[in-house]
């Protein structure tokens, strides 16, 4: 019969910690990238009114680099992402770039509720059907996508990023040019 003592189980702690550390450092920055899109799917669209009631169509930002971010308010690494989000759109905004987040399926108190704690200065946009979220390509929250300034899907980012990394903003800046 094998007797564990508490040295064995402290250093069985510290490793599967050590483990656990080990991975979530690698899963992190395995998300400070883009990924390319090669083929910019057709039909993508969307009107969708803001926090005051503002209708916004896609089409209305011809012409600009956008960064379209869909979010909930219960996702952990949605909220973990946001305030970089807030950090990037401050050193970009007057770059012909626009940034709008696309809540998705929550209502205006709770969108409301949540900007108290995690205030942001670009659009939220509010898909309370998610209706819009459905016809994109989005495979979990948060999912994020630059298009173009000729409209076309360029990068997508599953999973929460650091927005304002330099390397995040130098590869969208790139678009402009």
């Amino acid at each position: 019969m094998f007797i564990f003592n508490n040295t064995f189980l402290i250093r069985a702690f510290y490793g599967c910690l050590f483990c656990v550390l080990f991975i979530i450092a690698n899963s992190v920055s395995a998300y400070d990238d883009l990924t390319r899109v090669e083929k910019s799917p057709d039909g993508l669209a969307f009107a969708l009114q803001d926090m005051d009631g503002k209708v916004h169509k896609l089409s209305d930002y011809k012409g600009k680099t956008l960064i379209i971010n869909f979010w909930a308010s219960w996702c952990p690494p949605c909220r973990a992402e946001m305030p970089s989000m807030e950090r990037a759109w401050q050193q970009i905004k007057d770059e012909n770039i626009v940034m709008l987040a696309i809540n998705v399926g929550e209502d205006e108190d709770t969108v409301f509720t949540f900007l108290g704690d995690f205030p942001v200065t670009f659009t939220i946009l509010l898909d309370k059907s998610g209706e819009i979220t459905e016809s994109w390509p989005i495979r979990g929250l948060p999912t994020t996508f630059v298009i173009s300034p000729q409209g076309k899907l360029v990068y997508r980012a599953i999973g929460g990023r650091n927005w304002d990394d330099k390397a995040i903003l130098d590869t969208i800046r790139q678009l402009n040019k």
